[in-house]
This record gives C-alpha cells, structure tokens and sequence, in this order.
C-alpha cells in the first residue's frame, strides 16, 4: 500500500468522527432549546395568588386554581398577584367632629384582590389600588366622624348609630364596586385617635376644669344630703324623746296615784301610826348631823317628838 492511499484512509476517519460530534452538538443544542422552550413555558401557580399572563402588554387569561400552568413561551409573559387578604395601613389624618373637636385619625384596612381582571383595567396595579381604596376610607370616615360628636367616638358603645367600624367597611366596598376595582375590604379599623398639639393643653384644661365642676357639685351634693340626713335624724330625736318623756309622765302620774291610794289606805288604818310616818320621813329631809332645830312647844314637831321621848 502506497503513501498516499494511507494518507486518504486517515483524512477519511477524521471527517466521519468531526461529522459525528457535529451531529451530537447539533442534538444537544437542539435538546437544550427545547428544553428551554418547555420551562418558559411553564408557570406554577402557588396557594394564595394569581398568575397574570400578558401578551404584547394586553391580558389573555388569569390562572387561580394551584398547579402547573403553560403559556406561549417568548411570546406571553406572567406577572403575580396577591390572591390572600393583606393589610393596608391607612396615613393618618385630621377631622373635624361635629361638636367642632379636631382629631386625627388612625386606622388600618383588611382588604383582598377579588376580581384581578377589573383590578388590572381600572386601577392598573397593587399599589394604585390600595391608593384608591384609601381616598375612599378616608373621605367615609370624615364623612361619618363629621356626624358624631367626640364623645361617641372615644367610646362607640355611647353611639346611637351603631358600630362605626361596619358602617365605613360597607361604604368604603359600595364606592370600591361601583367603580369595579376588583377589590373587597373585610374590615376598617381605627386604630388611635389623637388630638393635634396644639389642642392638648387646652383640652387637658377644659377636662381639669370640668371635674373640679364635677367634683363640686357632687361635694354640694353630699352636703345638702348630710344636711338632710341630720335634720331627719333630730326629727327622729325629737319624736323619741317627746314620746320617752310622756310615757315616763303617764307612769309617773300611775305611780304617784297608786302611792295615794297606798298612803290613804295606810291612813285609814292607823292614823297615828301615819302621822308619825310621815313625821319621821321629813326628819329624815330636815335634820342631819350638823342641824340645830329650835321649836316652840306647841310645835307639832315638839309634841309628837316630846310624846315619843316620853314613851
């Protein structure tokens, strides 16, 4: 075999193993776009959100359910949106009350996308929504607040009007649907309201002195009552003693009449004997130890006392 002919064997291998890997590139180039065509066009849809798909910019569909979707790849593009409730915290700002009070006003909104499709054509998105819904928040609750006086907000169970925080929830979603933002508010809560500065002080004043006012009458009241309390008692005195002191006379008259009639019965009996008694008992009223008695004869003291010394 010649030079030649061994020379054109080896340059024939060679172009059949660069041919193959040529091919094998080619097949793995190819699997790999494929590959790549497959995972753009796949999306997964997570619990609680929902895919967008967009196609030169416009809406084609909105996947809810969970799972694996597939869009056209290269050609639709999907964007995520929240699908659960999410808070939005409200700016604060200032109210006027109906008793011409200035508050400033706190809240807070629980709210949820419910229809993505008029949320993206009216309010374009997440952020513009929320936006909108909190104008709306904001223009019912100075429309409510504006109705009630300082007092029934401080304390909602004063209010003859019911529960502000379901009366602004209502309206806030009657305004949100009838401009078909596809989202729903669950529930509005005012989280502090506060007086501005400059209000404080005086406010803090007007409270002091309205107890000290307070206080007042409650101490006036306390007075007339211990007045009241003392005048009744002294009737109450008055009455018992007057009733004491007329039971104690009518005894006292009962007693001294029995005592009569004891004296005259004893009278009747002995009559000496009585006159002596009665004798000695003024004795007893009359003289002590230090007395000196001068008494002519004929005293009747001197006969009965002459008459029993005698005895």
């Amino acid at each position: 075999m010649s030079d030649e002919n061994v020379v054109d064997v080896g340059n024939s291998s060679s172009n059949k193993n660069y041919r193959k890997y040529i091919k094998a590139g080619v097949s793995l180039l190819v699997l790999i776009l494929l590959l790549s065509v497959l995972f753009t066009s796949m999306m997964i849809v997570k619990e609680g959100e929902y895919k967008v798909v967009r196609q030169f910019g416009e809406v084609v569909s909105i996947k809810e359910e969970p799972g694996l979707h597939f869009k056209v790849p290269f050609l639709q593009t999907a964007t995520t949106l929240p699908k659960k409730k999410q808070v939005y915290d409200v700016a604060q700002k200032e109210i006027n009350t109906l008793d011409k009070k200035r508050m400033i006003i706190d809240n807070y909104a629980v709210w949820q996308i419910t229809d993505p499709q008029n949320m993206i054509e009216n309010a374009r998105t997440v952020i513009n929504a929320e936006a909108r819904m909190g104008e709306f928040i904001f223009s019912v609750i100075r429309t409510q607040l504006g109705q009630m006086n300082y007092e029934e907000i401080i304390n909602d169970e004063k209010s003859s009007r019911g529960n502000i925080n379901i009366r602004v929830t209502e309206q806030v979603n009657e305004l949100l649907s009838r401009y078909n933002y596809g989202i729903q508010v669950d529930d509005v809560r005012i989280k502090r309201t506060d007086l501005p500065d400059e209000n404080e002080q005086s406010v803090y004043r007007r409270m002091i002195s309205e107890r000290e006012t307070k206080a007042q009458e409650y101490l006036s009241k306390g007075e007339a009552e211990k007045n009241r309390i003392i005048a009744q008692t002294d009737r109450e005195v008055q009455e018992m003693l007057a009733k004491a002191n007329k039971d104690a006379a009518e005894i006292r008259a009962q007693g001294e009449q029995e005592a009569a009639q004891i004296y005259n019965e004893s009278f009747q009996k002995d009559e000496d004997f009585y006159r002596l008694y009665r004798t000695l008992e003024s004795y007893k009223k009359t003289i002590d130890g230090e007395t000196t008695i001068i008494l002519p004869q004929d005293s009747p003291y001197a006969q009965t006392l002459s008459g029993y010394l005698g005895q």
